[in-house]
């Protein structure tokens, strides 16, 4: 077996066609999620916090069809807490935007948008 190093052209009436690239290359390319290059985060996520002017926080929650008592309680915050956090403006210490991460199974980089 041939392992390709950079990727092959293919013409057509002497302009490029096609490019043939390593199968590595195309699902590093593919990927929704790349952890080290980029933060993903939902149309949904985006359109509720810039059109509808909703906190992040909340937009994921809502995303996940969480009420506020159920993040609380996975996340070990009180209900109130959450209801202050989910406020547009209110900046979350990084350890609580730690703990709402994991509670959702999200990134803080996500959290933070």
């Amino acid at each position: 077996m041939i392992a390709l190093t950079k990727p092959q052209i293919i013409m057509n009436d002497g302009l490029p066609a096609f490019a043939v690239i390593p199968w590595n290359e195309y699902q590093e390319l593919t990927q929704p999620y790349d952890s080290d290059a980029q933060v993903w985060i939902p149309h949904e996520i985006v359109k509720a916090t810039l059109l509808d002017d909703v906190s992040i926080i909340r937009a994921w929650r809502t995303y996940f069809g969480l009420t506020q008592q159920e993040l609380a309680q996975r996340s070990g915050l009180s209900q109130p807490t959450l209801a202050r956090l989910e406020k547009v403006g209110a900046k979350p210490r990084t350890s609580t935007l730690k703990k709402l991460a994991v509670a959702m199974g999200i990134t803080v980089e996500q959290l933070r948008g």
